[in-house]
């Protein structure tokens, strides 16, 4: 099981939150980082888009088709979890459920002009110090306030994932010979 599925089943069942995935859409703009933030459907507050896991989908592929449906997003998702933070989802006037996000950063491409959700929501781009002020979550707002981009390039590998690697002395060369 992957360190990203250890944490989907450790939540899951843990008080009774629930696992969503997030994405931290972003791009370089005139003077700095820019985050992309959505407003939410019931409230209109300032959120990242996020939602359930999918079946058949990574935690940051999930990420990556919230970020189309709710905000037209196009770009280079990181596989990397950048942060995590909690909220109540309002199911009803009367009733909230605890929710666990892990954020996965988004580098965007292009936003499109027509997306699923487009007539429920309000996007805007806001610098990083100012979308950290916006949203509710303060442990979101950690997250937003604290984001570097990552160098340009391949992300950088999760342990035993990079082929590149290069080999531990204490197991040989990695051809099978010894030292």
């Amino acid at each position: 099981m992957g360190w990203q599925q250890k944490i989907q089943a450790r939540d899951a069942g843990a008080g009774g939150v629930k696992v969503q995935y997030g994405a931290l859409c972003w791009r370089d703009g005139g003077k700095g980082v820019e985050v992309l933030l959505i407003t939410s459907r019931d409230t209109g507050r300032w959120v990242i888009p996020k939602g359930w896991p999918m079946p058949g989908l990574a935690p940051e592929a999930a990420a990556a088709q919230e970020a189309w449906e709710e905000a037209g997003v196009h770009g280079q998702i990181n596989p990397c979890c950048i942060g995590r933070f909690g909220y109540q989802k309002c199911l009803s006037a009367s009733t909230a459920i605890p929710c666990a996000v892990a954020v996965y950063g988004l580098r965007v491409e292009s936003l499109a002009s027509s997306f699923p959700e487009m007539k429920e929501r309000r996007r805007k781009w806001f610098p990083l110090d100012e979308a950290a002020a916006l949203v509710a979550e303060p442990e979101l707002s950690r997250i937003i306030a604290g984001f570097t981009p990552p160098k340009d390039g391949r992300p950088a590998p999760i342990a035993a994932e990079d082929d590149d690697a290069a080999p531990d002395p204490r197991l040989g060369d990695g051809k099978g010979r010894g030292h």
